[in-house]
């Protein structure tokens, strides 16, 4: 069983080395790949410096364009499961194992920040979008789903397969509508309950207007990944 860590950056100069340094300390057996995502600054560096493999993108394609360039790279070299972490710190690497350990019973797990576990809160319209998204596509994929814009998730060969076919890089493509379509697709998803912390450098970027923005473009966005053109390996999904 070949499993990969693929870590989107950009700009995380302050945060990656603490980042990878935790993940190999924790989970030392995995291989971690670094994308940085058109970095301004050392990320790149410091993560080669830190010992993961570093993939440099020539410019920002922002997070889908990063984990579809990732898990192009876990297809190609031959891994049978990839998970993704941020390099902020906000995913615990404790939690690593677990989230993999959730495609024993599914093609995706999600490691859930709103599954009892933790404390993480989200307030306004931003919890509303949340909870409206993840009831929609909960009743799509037949699966209890609280928490379906983590980027905190795993998957396994076929959904490797799927992303590198379909992963789309508009706003929220990398969580929203890159699951809706794996589900579309015949993918199965289940959920973790996770630890989330708070970002280990920088600033978070939420406030109540951007939290409104989240609310509007959320739904956009759950609208095109519901109406995309379903695909399966081989043509249309029936």
């Amino acid at each position: 069983m070949k499993q990969l860590i693929i870590v989107p950056a950009w700009n995380e100069v302050d945060a990656i080395g603490a980042t990878l340094t935790e993940i190999r300390s924790t989970v030392p057996q995995l291989d971690v790949l670094v994308v940085d995502d058109g970095s301004t600054d050392r990320t790149a560096d410091v993560a080669e410096e830190s010992g993961a493999v570093v993939l440099r993108l020539p410019f920002n394609l922002g997070v889908g364009g990063a984990m579809r360039a990732g898990y192009e790279y876990a297809k190609r070299h031959g891994y049978d499961q990839a998970i993704q972490v941020d390099a902020d710190g906000q995913h615990d690497p404790g939690d690593i194992l677990a989230v993999l350990a959730g495609l024993d019973h599914a093609d995706i797990c999600i490691g859930a920040r709103f599954a009892d576990k933790g404390t993480y809160v989200v307030k306004g319209p931003r919890k509303w979008a949340m909870r409206l998204l993840a009831s929609i596509v909960s009743r799509v994929g037949h699966a209890r789903l609280t928490d379906i814009t983590s980027g905190f998730r795993a998957g396994n060969s076929r959904a490797i397969a799927q992303y590198c076919r379909h992963y789309p890089a508009e706003y929220l493509g990398d969580t929203v509508d890159s699951l809706i379509g794996a589900i579309r697709a015949g993918l199965s998803v289940t959920q973790i309950p996770v630890v989330m912390r708070t970002r280990q450098a920088g600033t978070p970027s939420h406030n109540p207007w951007k939290s409104a923005v989240y609310l509007v473009r959320s739904m956009v966005a759950l609208l095109i990944a519901l109406t995309r053109p379903s695909t399966v390996k081989g043509g249309p999904a029936r």
